[in-house]
């Protein structure tokens, strides 16, 4: 039974890592980013039973700071769905410095760190908006897929708004 297990975990590895037609990057990595700036205060919704913003909204955060970027490069969420297309998040990742609580104002910093042909990757900081301080940092990762769910290329009309 194991052969048989290690086999199939062997073609899945392949299938996913070893892609006949890998992923390239369309544009340069610029250096400095663009970086877009949202600014709210903490909402009392947001935190928990010991007053400061439960973890789970900063994903709620990251995702505010990522609809205002697109907006300010000229487009937005609805006009990629209304082409066709999604960008779905397949990964995730926070870390946590500090904390606020309800009335607080914060600043999400949001970037793109990585545009390759079917995949891109935001960075944020969530910081203090009166001290400046660092409070989460992290990244989602996207895939481009089509309205059925499959994965596909960066449209042609969509390079643009992320470079």
């Amino acid at each position: 039974m194991w052969p048989q297990v290690i086999a199939g975990f062997r073609l899945y590895w392949r299938s996913v890592h070893q892609l006949s037609d890998p992923p390239r990057v369309f544009m340069p990595d610029s250096s400095p980013h663009t970086v877009v700036e949202t600014e709210f205060p903490v909402r009392y919704a947001e935190t928990d039973a010991m007053g400061v913003v439960h973890h789970a909204n900063y994903l709620v955060y990251f995702e505010e700071g990522r609809s205002q970027y697109i907006r300010d490069l000229g487009s937005d969420y609805a006009e990629v769905e209304a082409s066709g297309y999604q960008l779905p998040v397949t990964e995730a990742q926070l870390r946590y410095v500090g904390s606020r609580r309800y009335g607080d104002k914060i600043r999400v910093r949001t970037w793109i760190e990585e545009n390759l042909t079917r995949r891109v990757t935001f960075r944020y900081e969530v910081v203090d908006t009166d001290s400046g301080s660092v409070l989460v940092t992290g990244y989602t990762r996207h895939v481009w897929t089509d309205a059925a769910g499959r994965v596909t290329r960066v449209p042609e009309s969509w390079k643009r708004i992320f470079s």
